[in-house]
């Protein structure tokens, strides 16, 4: 096996290690050229997530390469010389290191070249290397490199500022780019030498790296591409679940590498890497639910009118009006992705005793599923509500379990119909502790973590503070779930609008919000347009009863 990434690595995480094999390269003749061998790292994921630029380099080198004959330098800092450097390597399929400036001890860097056994180094951007290698120096000029490697590089676009790892993981090591800054002066001089042929090892067409995009981490994304792993980069998100990208990416790869300082504080990333990679996606993409998503539902029981629309017309026509009444929102929140959803109350509150003695009638899973998978294959979003009675709501969610197995299922507690045990409903208002909200978000969660699903969405009914007493020690430590406080109140919009800025004012931070538009008895229904303008801050989900 391979030495691991240490210490200059924070660590590799999770799971089995994966057997791996030399890349091409491992017994060719030397004068066929310089030898170049890669292997997948031995673990599942690797994290490399060292905070400077050099270290971070020499990382990436040794998660992906056992040898390299040749191996490209260029100076920590010089951003002309690195990026043209990137071209270099992934065109020869050599690591990417990087020379510290000033008084930077270089002594990783030579004991990395010592490792990779790399007689020659093809220095971009100065006229020296740490080790003993011998040296061939070139400007930071397309013409030099090209000279010195014998490579054909193309003219590309300048790079801008923000663009630099998205340009390098676009190169094909097949036919690289000569990539330079858009407000780079062109460099003087010519190469010094030239480099022996370099003999590239077969691609790690079953690594995939997850680069943050960050500037320590830019040679790291090089090496990769040059290892011939495909890079993803994530724009600084570091939970994989969050872009449909990312996804489809790591749903392939038998590695996971996750590349840059802010991947090191990701916490959870191995399971979350491990959902990433079921492929599985929400309606609308991704495996996390906001920002990038935008609800809007249609509430109510299937088979009747009088709880909501929803229950108006049969399922087909309900997914059609789901569709109709989300469409205005698509010009409104051009940020997000509008997603339809349906909100189906699963329990319904009795006002007199049911079987079970607990004043709730539990909808059975045979009438529910063909609505919930209707919805599904059609794009939309499930929401279960559960209106329990004088049972408790984690009792009644278990009974759904199979439903909420689903990945675009979640759901919702309605603490109006949550009653004591000497209450009845239309009586009493009732309301849930927050131990047992909690309980609910422990179960939720470890389900959806055990069957490695998209985040859930947990809604929480409330048009009265005390309705959730104690609301703001609500359980947010779990990424596998995302809490919502949903504003239920109807009548006037003035009242409407007080409702939401005290629910606004109870914690915790980090919730998602719902509002509610009503039909009958709001006075009046707000528009799309009007409900975007005029409640603030925006809600993440516009349902409609």
């Amino acid at each position: 096996m391979r030495p691991r990434a240490v210490p200059v690595v924070f660590g590799a995480l999770l799971l089995t290690a994966a057997c791996t094999s030399p890349g091409a390269g491992a017994d060719e003749d030397p004068a066929a050229g310089a030898a170049v061998v890669t292997s997948a790292p031995d673990e599942r994921l690797t994290l490399v997530a060292d905070a400077e630029p050099v270290a971070s380099a020499v990382s990436a080198s040794r998660a992906l390469f056992d040898e390299a004959g040749v191996v490209v330098v260029a100076p920590d800092g010089d951003r002309a010389a690195t990026l043209l450097g990137a071209s270099a390597a992934v065109g020869l399929g050599v690591p990417l290191l990087l020379d510290p400036e000033g008084e930077g001890s270089d002594d990783a860097v030579a004991e990395e070249l010592d490792r990779l056994g790399t007689q020659t180094v093809l220095v971009v951007g100065a006229d020296s290397a740490p080790g003993d290698a011998d040296v061939v120096a070139v400007p930071a000029s397309a013409e030099a490199v090209a000279a010195a490697t014998g490579l054909d590089l193309a003219e590309a676009d300048p790079v801008p500022d923000d663009g630099d790892a998205a340009a390098v993981a676009a190169l094909d090591p097949d036919a690289p780019a000569a990539l330079l800054p858009e407000d780079a002066d062109p460099a003087e001089g010519e190469a010094d030498g030239e480099l022996p042929s370099v003999t590239r090892a077969e691609p790690l067409d079953s690594t995939v790296v997850l680069a943050s995009g960050s500037a320590e981490s830019l040679a790291g994304v090089a090496t990769a591409r040059a290892a011939g792993a495909s890079v993803q980069v994530t724009a600084g998100r570091t939970d994989p679940r969050a872009s449909a990208d990312a996804v489809d990416a790591v749903s392939g790869a038998e590695t996971v590498v996750a590349l840059g300082t802010a991947f090191g504080a990701e916490d959870g990333l191995d399971w979350k890497v491990e959902t990433a990679a079921t492929g599985t996606q929400l309606p609308g993409g991704g495996q996390t639910l906001f920002p990038q998503h935008f609800m809007v539902a249609l509430y109510g029981h299937p088979g009747t009118g009088a709880l909501g629309v929803l229950g108006e017309q049969d399922v087909d026509a309900a997914v059609q009006r789901a569709r109709d009444v989300a469409a205005p929102y698509e010009a409104l929140v051009p940020d997000a992705t509008v997603v339809p959803a349906f909100e189906i109350i699963a329990t319904v509150a009795s006002e007199f005793p049911t079987e079970e003695n607990d004043y709730s009638f539990e909808a059975p899973i045979e009438q529910l599923r063909p609505w919930v998978e209707a919805a599904g294959a059609a794009g939309l979003y499930v929401v279960l509500d559960l209106q329990p009675g004088r049972t408790d709501f984690v009792t009644q969610a278990e009974r759904y379990r199979e439903l909420l197995e689903l990945p675009y299922v979640g759901l919702a507690l309605d603490p109006e119909w949550r009653l004591l045990p000497n209450q009845v409903h239309l009586t009493q208002i009732g309301s849930v502790a927050i131990e047992e909200v909690n309980r609910v978000v422990t179960w939720l969660a470890d389900l959806t973590r055990e069957n490695r699903l998209p985040q859930k969405l947990l809604v929480l009914h409330q048009f009265r503070v005390d309705m959730i007493p104690g609301r703001e020690q609500v359980d947010m430590s779990r990424a596998e779930v995302a809490v919502m406080v949903h504003a239920d109140g109807q009548g006037g919009q003035g009242a409407k609008q007080d409702t939401w800025r005290v629910l606004q004012g109870v914690g915790p931070e980090g919730l998602a919000w719902g509002w509610k538009n009503f039909y009958d008895e709001d006075v009046p229904m707000l528009t799309p347009e009007e409900t975007i303008a005029q409640v603030s801050p925006r809600p993440q989900l516009i349902s409609y009863q």
